[in-house]
This record gives structure tokens, C-alpha cells and sequence, in this order.
């Protein structure tokens, strides 16, 4: 036992006295000796009489150095152990918050349930059944009370009661709200140039927004074209206050759509039914869709920020249903069934969309939002904003009451009387070949057809023809060019600068030149 006990005496002496603490004690000696400077004075004065003047001096800046970069070490130690706490902290903290999620989300589940109970009861005191149908008469004319429940006044709903029948809230408020609605007097004198000049001396004299001539004219002749319309450029130019305004100045304010990052289905323009409740639940939009139906009125629904999400996510349905060559077929599906309560302009759990509403898209190109796609350009016409309008003198003017029945024939009017000349649809053809054979791109029937809406608008609005060609050219057509590797068309777009020129004119296209000297300033 004797020898088992010495053993381990001389073991553990060895391994933490002679050992951990001989680290410990060589770790202190170590730094001890570091800032030991008696011994470097001492080390000096051994030296100095064989250094000389010049040896002194060298031996100095030597120590100089060595003491310079042993701090240096030491500051680069300290701040690495820094780094690594406000690290580990930082670590910690997710945890921390990843907890708190997990915790808020369990009680969410537990507020979701009571919610589901306490509609249960309230659906319960109705004398149904949760997903029966309340609206469906029995066939003795009465509403079903629930199994094993009798019928009494104060469980039976009233029928008067609109909002405690109709499955659309909103609308059915629309509805009792246009019983007694008397349309106003439209303007029907006023001419295109008359409307452009009218709004901007509104929007400058009484809102304080100030735009040029050409932007407005773009904006109004779009109107011609599409249903769809992307406003672009920098923050701060006023993309989201033109069409706000501009509903303004029509005496019908447009809605405004906030777009948000989660936007990934047509439920968040329309709304969704709910099968335990059995409502649906209606958005703004749908309700300003559903009134436009009653009027004739000028209808502005304003998507801002529409690439915050995915376009083609959220809209995609809109883009193909406004695509349809007949308004006849302009029909959203809302609910799968109907109900005899249901509002008066819907018909089979469906609605028309109106043609009275145009649809404003707003975006900002920057790293917090998404690339529209060609799909989604190819229908809109989209303009840059990319200047805030100077300021001018404005006379006080009045709001403007429009038909949109009297814009869309000022519209068709200026199709007849503004066509685009035969000579411009040669050249357009030629310029297609030319882009084909060089660029691999082609126009399409889409955008043609968008060209000869829009053209004769623009010229009707106070433009002039070759502007109109070139703002479709530079925005529908020479857009595409960002997809391309521009390295390798440089040359190629030098050339089609010099084919502008030839085929319409060194003072013409100025828009599509400029552009395409910009691409090339970007290789």
C-alpha cells in the first residue's frame, strides 16, 4: 500500500508541480524578463563601449523596432479576442431570438386555436353547424338550425340584414351604397392636349408636383396601349404622385396597393374565402374593381413598389386574363358556387373585370428588389422617371370630370386620324430584320400592336410620330440589349447607331441613341 501511495505522490508531483506549474512559473519569468528593463540597461552599457556613436545609434532604433513590434503583436492579440467575443455574443443572440421565434410561433398556435373555438361558439349560437351553409333555405323557406337545437327569435338571422347574409361584405355594401347613385356630368369636349395642359397646372397650382409636358403625354397615351403601366427610375421623382394625383384631379381617388415582400399569389389583390367562416375576405382593390363596374368614371389602382415581390408571382393571372383580345373575357373566378345573396354584378362566382380601370406599377431598380421579367414588360408600357419637373407658374384649376367611354374614343379617333404612316411601318420592318440578323431579337406581334395604339395617342396627345417610334423602340426593343453579353455585340451596336442614322435621319431616334451609346460606355 506503502508503494502505491509513493507512486502516486511522485506521479502527481511530477506532472503538476514540475509540470503545469512549471508552464505557469516559465510563463511568468517569460513575461517578467520581456519587461525586465534594468537588464536591457545593463545589456546596453556591456555594448556600448564597443558599439561606438554609430553603433549606439543603430542599436537604439533596433530596440526601437523589436519593442514596436512586439506592441504591435499584442494589439493585433487584443483585438482578435475582441473580434471573437463580439462574435460569440452576436451567436448567442441568434439563439436567443431563434428561441423567442419558436415561442411567439407555439403562442400563435395556441391564439389561432382559441380564435377557431370562439368562432365555433359564435357560429354554434346561430343554430348551425360549423361549414354549413347559412344562406341555403330549408324548403319550407327557413334557415337549418343545428341538429338536436330548436329555432328561436334570437338565434334566427334576419334577412333584412344584408351584411349578415352576403359571403362579400364590401361589395354588397357597394351594392346598397349604388342604389341610389346618379352619375355626373362628364366633359365630353375636352380634347387630349386639353387634358395634359389641365392636370399639369392642377397637379402644380394645388398639389405642388411639377412635371413636363413629355412625361405627361407618354402617361396619357399609354392609357391607350395597355391596362398596364410601370413608372421607373430613381427615388424621389414623383413616380407614386402622378397617378395619385392625376386621380385627384379626376374627383376618383386611385387605390394604392402596397406590394410586400411575402406577395406570392392573386389572393393578395383579391382577397380569399374562408371555408370556416364562410366570408371572403375582400381587399381594397376587389371593392374598387367591384364600384368601377357601377360607374364610368376613370379607375386608377396603384401597385407600388410592385417588384418588391415577384410580378409574374402575384399578377400573373391579371397578365394573362388583360391579354384576352375580347373585354368579354376579362373574367377573374372568386368562389367555385353561388349563393343567392351574393352581390349583383358578380354572375356564377365570377367577376368582370372593369374597363374602366388602368393598373400603375412603381418601381425602384435596386439591390432590395426583384428583376421584372420580359413577360411583364412586354405587356406594360413602362416609362423612366428619372428627373424631378422644374418649377413654373400655375394658374388655379379646377378638377376635370372624365368619362372614360369619351378617352377611349378620343383614343380610337386618334388611331384614324394619326395612323402610323406606311413608310414607318417599312422601316420598322426593315429595323426588325436588321436586329433579328445581328441581335438574335425580334419585335413580335404584341409589341407592334402596341405601337400602333400607342403612336397615334402620343401624336394626338401634342407629339410627334418619330418620337412616339422612338420611345417603343428604345423601351420595348433596345431593353432586351441588357440581357445580351454586351462585350460581344460592342461592335454590333455601333453599327445599328450608324443604321438609325441612315434610315431615319442623325436628328431623329435621339432616345434609342443615347441608350445604345450608354450600353456602350457599360462594356
Amino acid at each position: 500500500m506503502g508503494g502505491i501511495l509513493q507512486f502516486l505522490g511522485d506521479f502527481l508531483e511530477q506532472l503538476f508541480v514540475k509540470g503545469f506549474w512549471g508552464i505557469i512559473k516559465g510563463f511568468g519569468l517569460g513575461v517578467a524578463n520581456i519587461f525586465n528593463v534594468p537588464a536591457y540597461v545593463k545589456i546596453f552599457k556591456n555594448h556600448s563601449s564597443t558599439l561606438g556613436v554609430g553603433g549606439i545609434i543603430a542599436g537604439a532604433v533596433c530596440m526601437l523596432l523589436v519593442l514596436v513590434l512586439l506592441a504591435a503583436i499584442i494589439f493585433l492579440l487584443v483585438l482578435l479576442i475582441k473580434k471573437y467575443v463580439r462574435f460569440r455574443k452576436t451567436v448567442v443572440n441568434q439563439e436567443e431570438l431563434l428561441n423567442e421565434v419558436a415561442t411567439l410561433n407555439r403562442e400563435v398556435m395556441k391564439l389561432s386555436i382559441e380564435k377557431d373555438k370562439i368562432l365555433a361558439m359564435k357560429v354554434s349560437q346561430l343554430g348551425l353547424r360549423p361549414g354549413e351553409n347559412p344562406y341555403l333555405e330549408a324548403a319550407d323557406g327557413s334557415t337549418p338550425a343545428a341538429e338536436g337545437e330548436e329555432k328561436n327569435d334570437e338565434t334566427e338571422l334576419d334577412p333584412t340584414l344584408d351584411e349578415d347574409y352576403s359571403r362579400f361584405y364590401k361589395l354588397t355594401q357597394v351594392d346598397l351604397e349604388m342604389a341610389e347613385y346618379v352619375p355626373p356630368v362628364y366633359d365630353n369636349e375636352i380634347t387630349l392636349p386639353g387634358i395634359i395642359d389641365m392636370y399639369r397646372n392642377f397637379a402644380a397650382s394645388r398639389m405642388g408636383l411639377y412635371y413636363e409636358h413629355r412625361t405627361l403625354r407618354l402617361f396619357l397615351a399609354a392609357f391607350a396601349s395597355t391596362r398596364l403601366i410601370i413608372l421607373q427610375g430613381i427615388s424621389g421623382t414623383g413616380k407614386t404622385s402622378l397617378p395619385y394625383s392625376f386621380g385627384k384631379f379626376l374627383q376618383n381617388d386611385a387605390i394604392i396597393a402596397s406590394v410586400q415582400p411575402s406577395w406570392r399569389d392573386r389572393t393578395e389583390l383579391f382577397g380569399y374565402f374562408n371555408e370556416f367562416t364562410k366570408r371572403f375576405n375582400e381587399t381594397e382593390v376587389l371593392k374598387k374593381m367591384y364600384e368601377a363596374t357601377y360607374k364610368e368614371d376613370i379607375y386608377l389602382t396603384i401597385l407600388d413598389e410592385m417588384n418588391i415581390a415577384r410580378v409574374e408571382y402575384y399578377f400573373a393571372e391579371m397578365l394573362s386574363i388583360l391579354e384576352m383580345p375580347s373585354r368579354d373575357e376579362w373574367i377573374v373566378s372568386l368562389v367555385p358556387s353561388v349563393w343567392p345573396t351574393d352581390p349583383k354584378h358578380l354572375f356564377d362566382g365570377k367577376l368582370k373585370l372593369p374597363d374602366n380601370m388602368w393598373y400603375i406599377g412603381t418601381i425602384n431598380n435596386d439591390d432590395s428588389t426583384f428583376a421584372v421579367t420580359d413577360k411583364v414588360y412586354d405587356r406594360a408600357i413602362p416609362i423612366d422617371i428619372n428627373t424631378k419637373g422644374k418649377y413654373f407658374e400655375a394658374p388655379w384649376t379646377d378638377n376635370l370630370t372624365l368619362s372614360y367611354k369619351h378617352l377611349e374614343a378620343m383614343f380610337a379617333e386618334c388611331k384614324e386620324k394619326y395612323k402610323v404612316s406606311e413608310e414607318s411601318l417599312r422601316k420598322l420592318a426593315e429595323l426588325d430584320d436588321y436586329v433579328i440578323e445581328h441581335f438574335r431579337l425580334a419585335f413580335g406581334n404584341r409589341i407592334v400592336k402596341q405601337l400602333q395604339d400607342f403612336v397615334p395617342a402620343y401624336v394626338g396627345c401634342g407629339g410627334t410620330e418619330i418620337d412616339g417610334l422612338d420611345f417603343v423602340l428604345c423601351h420595348k426593343i433596345l431593353r432586351k440589349f441588357e440581357s445580351l453579353n454586351l462585350s460581344f455585340i460592342r461592335d454590333e451596336i455601333a453599327g445599328l447607331i450608324t443604321y438609325l442614322n441612315k434610315h431615319f435621319g442623325k436628328s431623329n431616334m435621339m432616345e434609342s441613341k443615347e441608350y445604345l451609346e450608354r450600353l456602350q460606355k457599360m462594356i
